[in-house]
Parts: structure tokens; sequence; C-alpha cells
């Protein structure tokens, strides 16, 4: 009987070995999601270890591979320095070096499930077949599920097609493994080679080639951190690639023991990676972006930084705290529940959050707004209430703001409308514009104070040293608030970071704190800021290009260069 159609027994529960991808998150596959989403025990490596552990659940035990300061174990050696780490809290036990192999099976003791999870592919590109092994010989039922090896995805997001018309042959070298014949092999054949190594050993994987008869002009492209917003690939042949690094500055170097992938052949498409190179021309490439805002706030605008190419960094500006007198907050929930309003408006995301809250205070649920009309100011705003179960009746067909709102809302009718009464549930420090306009259309409005906000803490010590001395890249602003509660906790950013607004009055609050402000949205909306700021960076990338100039981020300035002011 195959070990993988053992049932899992309370002895000994159930092991998967994963493939997590060669860096991207993205690239987990819908399997390798379900896997992690059941683990008791996460067993993973260093590298993967926040690629994996953001699918885990809520208080899964990990265990990590940890290679200490001094570099990585040798292949295939199994025993590489494991940490353990207990899930639910933030302190490491006590390190022990151990066999991977016998690690994954006492984890999996008593019936736990757990995940191995590996770079790439658990079958090509580590050694998780010892781990197979081992657990077959003792009985433990195990599952595996494939990940992208690295020899496969990092070629594709270096814009390296490993094939073309014509079918080329393709071979794969481990070049920290390979014998000399495996070399001499490789060399004899006029196949596409892709070769793991290192970035202190690719010149010496070149020679090899070389020696075993590749010709010296034949085109070869290496990359490192592949699939990942540090990426970076250097085209060249097997005769220049060293004095290529050299002129890159790329050797020696302290961090030459990283892995890289290394493409070699004359049908490699390493000629036009100029027009293959999908990833690293995404406009905002690599791009530390500040986004003053909470993680619940920013997650849809960071994921679209993300698309860009972009590595968003949420700062908060802001905290939100209950009000000081909570009664009149409690008095109107429950007037909701008895018929007082005909409708209830939101003007953002937290006070949709406010009344939920209240609500499950009180034990309710979203039937409590059962005959009630919902506006909502925006999309945000009602995301947020479909989330609780709640369609909005109203969202602002143009702008999403409270004039947008007003310009949709309809008249108080004493016909059509039985009651005449709106509730507001707002922040302490909102405008009086929604008020008067209802007023104006003839309702009555009870304007509560549903939450305060309140300047938040400082960031860490290295997040305002970036933004002063130039770390960042770029920082969106979303309101005048944004931008006078980051410089309050924080300090002013550096000149050299691309200062992006949404509207006028925002920019103009950046001017008055000393900013030169380089792009605004032509509208206010935070999707559009970042559209903004993605074309900035787009022309941004094509005049460096057309001039002949590397391609390099904000941050990355020249010492004693002077920031040119935009007219983007």
């Amino acid at each position: 009987m195959s070990p993988t159609t053992l049932s899992a027994g309370p002895e000994h529960g159930h092991v998967t070995f994963l493939g997590a991808g060669p860096g991207d998150p993205g690239l987990l596959t819908l399997r390798a999601v379900e896997a992690l989403a059941s683990a008791d025990v996460l067993v993973a490596e260093h590298e993967v270890l926040d690629v994996v552990r953001q699918h885990a659940r809520q208080g899964v035990s990990e265990v990590h591979t940890d290679p200490g300061p001094s570099q990585d174990p040798a292949p295939g050696t199994g025993a590489p320095q494991l940490t353990v780490v207990d899930g639910t809290s933030t302190t490491a036990a006590v390190p022990a070096v151990r066999d991977a192999a016998h690690l994954v099976m006492e984890a999996a003791r008593g019936g736990r499930r757990v995940v191995r999870a590996v770079s790439g592919d658990p079958g090509l590109d580590t050694y998780a077949a010892e781990e197979m092994l081992a657990c077959a010989a003792a009985g433990v039922p195990f599952e595996v599920v494939p990940g992208i090896a690295s020899a496969v995805g990092v070629p594709a997001y270096a814009g390296v097609p490993l094939r073309d018309a014509q079918g080329a042959d393709v071979r794969f070298v481990d070049a920290r493994t390979a014998s000399d014949r495996c070399w001499t092999e490789v060399g004899a054949s006029d196949g596409t080679v892709v070769v793991s190594t290192t970035l202190d050993s690719v010149a010496a994987a070149a020679g090899e080639l070389v020696s075993a008869g590749r010709k010296p002009d034949t085109p070869m492209t290496v990359t490192v951190a592949g699939t990942t917003t540090r990426q970076r690939t250097w085209t060249a042949t097997l005769g220049t690639i060293a004095q290529t690094l050299k002129q890159a500055k790329v050797l020696p170097s302290p961090d030459g023991g990283r892995p890289v992938i290394a493409v070699v052949g004359e049908r490699s498409a390493a000629a036009q990676r100029d027009q293959l190179a999908w990833f690293e021309s995404k406009p905002l490439f690599g791009w530390k972006v500040l986004v003053p805002r909470t993680k619940e706030q920013a997650a849809s605008l960071s994921d679209q930084l993300r698309s860009y190419g972009a590595v968003p960094h949420e700062v908060p500006t802001i905290a939100v705290e209950p009000p000081r007198t909570p009664q009149q907050m409690e008095r109107a929930v429950k007037g909701l529940v008895t018929g007082r309003y005909e409708w209830i408006a939101f003007t953002s995301v937290n006070a949709v959050k406010a009344v939920r809250e209240k609500f499950e205070e009180y034990g309710l649920d979203a039937r409590a707004f059962a005959g009630i009309k919902v506006a909502a100011v925006g999309e945000q705003t009602a995301n947020a209430l479909i989330a609780f179960g709640v369609k909005p009746d109203l969202v602002p067909s143009g702008e999403q703001s409270a004039a947008g709102l007003l310009e949709d809302w309809p008249p108080y009718d004493p016909v059509f409308d039985p009651i005449d009464r709106v509730f507001l549930p707002r922040a302490d420090i909102a405008t009086e514009t929604l008020v008067a306009g209802l007023i104006e259309l003839g309702w009555e409005v009870d304007d509560v104070t549903a939450y305060r906000t309140v300047r938040a803490s400082p960031p860490p010590a290295e997040t305002r040293e970036a933004i002063k001395g130039g770390g960042f890249d770029a920082v969106l602003f979303t309101s005048s608030s944004t931008v006078r509660n980051l410089v309050g906790i924080a300090g002013k950013p550096h000149n050299v970071t691309v200062i992006a607004c949404i509207g006028p009055a925002t920019a103009k609050t950046a001017e008055e704190h000393g900013l030169r402000v380089d792009v605004m949205a032509p509208e206010p909306s935070v999707h559009k800021l970042a559209e903004a700021l993605a074309d900035f960076g787009a022309k941004r990338r094509t005049a460096a290009v057309e001039a002949g100039d590397p391609v390099t981020r904000p941050s990355e300035r020249r010492p004693g260069a002077r920031r040119r002011r935009s007219t983007t």
C-alpha cells in the first residue's frame, strides 16, 4: 500500500510537503492555501516563512529553518538550524539542531496536520525527497503539493522564455552539485540551460560551460531575487558576465552567496528581454511607497500599488477612539430599532465600524436595518456595509463626498416619507456640509458623534528615519489631516521623496508644510491617486530609457544631486 493512502491515525498525523514558489506570494497554488489553512504545525524554510504564514490559521505552531548569521547548510545535509516558534506568542523557544525529517515526523505525532513548506517546488528545488522517504519508512502518511519551481518561475518574471517556436531542448543544472559529466553533457548540447547557482559563482558556472564546449558569445541572463520586487536581471554572454557584474558593482559583495537563476542559450530570448521584461518594467517597480493609513483603510489601495510593482508601507496617522460621552450614540442606535429614523447615512468606514460594534454590544445584527434606508458616501464605505450584510440604497453617482451624496439625496416628501429624521453617525471633527444640506432638503438630522479621531502614536524609529532620510520613494497623502499628522508624528519627508496628493486642498496643506507636490489625482479618489503616481513613474522610466540612463528609483539619488521640480 502506498504511504499516501494510509489513513491518518492519532499517532502518526499527516504531512503535506508544499512548494511555496520562488518568492512572489501570489504564486502559491489554491491547494497550498487550503493546506495551510488547516495546518496544526507549519515547518517552513526561513526564506518562505513570510509567504506562507499569512495563509496559516491563527495559533498554528511554527517551526522555521534558520541557518544563522554564517551561511546556508550544505545542500542535502538535512540538518538545518531549527528554531521552534509558538504561533500564539512572539517569543522563540530554545534553538535546536536536528535532522529535518525527524522534526517533521515528530511534529506529526498525536494526529497533528503538518505542512512542510519549501522554496520553489519540493521535487526540483529542494531535497525534500529525503524527508518523504523518512515519512514513508515510518508509516507517516503524506502528500505533495507542487509549487512553481524557481528555475521556471524566475525566467518567466525576468522576461526570458525558455523555449521558442522551434522547441529548443531545455536542461536544468544545479551548479552547487553538478559533476564534470553533467557540465560536459550540457556543454555538448545547443539547447537552453537553466543554471541554479549563487551570485559569487555565476562566473565560475559560465567558465564551466565554455570549457565544456559552449561558445563565449552565447547569450546569458542572470536574475537575483526573482519574482520579488527586489528582482534584478543582467544580460550578457558567457564570456562577458564576469565583467558585466563587476561594472554593476555586484561582485565582490557581502551577499555574494545569494541564490540566482541564470539562463544560457541562443534560443533563450535573452536578446529580446527589453521587449519581454514585463515585471521589472512595471511603472513603480521596487518603489517603497508610504501610505499614511491603517491596514484596514489601505487594503485595496495597497493591492493596487502592488499591481504597479510598488512595495506599500502602511503607517497610521490617526487613531480611532470611542466618543467621550457614549450616551448619545446609545440612544441613536436604540432609535434605529424602534423606528425613529427613515435614513441612516454613513460617511466613512469608521462610522460603519462604530455602529457595527454598538450593534454587537447589544446583540443585534444587520437585520436591525430592516425598513431603514441606508446611504454610503462612497465605494469603500459601501463595501464595509456589504461586509456587514447591508446593501446601501444610495451611493453617490458622481463625486464620492458629502457634496456628491447631497446631489443624489431625495428631498423630504411628507406624502411618501412617513418619517422625516436621518441618523448621521460621524467623527467628532467632521464638517457641517452634509448636515446643512440635509436640513435644506427638509430633513431633521440627529448628528451623532460615533467616534473620535486622534493623532496616532509615532511609527517605529527606523520608519521615522526612512521618512526623513529619503528611504521612501513616494508618499500618498489622502487628506490634509494625513499631511499634518504624518509630519507631526514622524517628521517631514525628504526632498527626494515623490509627494502625491489626492486634491488641491491636500496639496495646499502639503506646500504649507514645505513639501513639493509632484503628483495630484485628477479626481478625489484614492485609486485615481495611485493611478496618477503610476503614470508619473512610467513617464520617469521612459525618460530615463530614452536618455540612455539607468532606471533608478527616487530614493536611489546621487550624492549631492538636486531634485528638479516636476510639472506632472
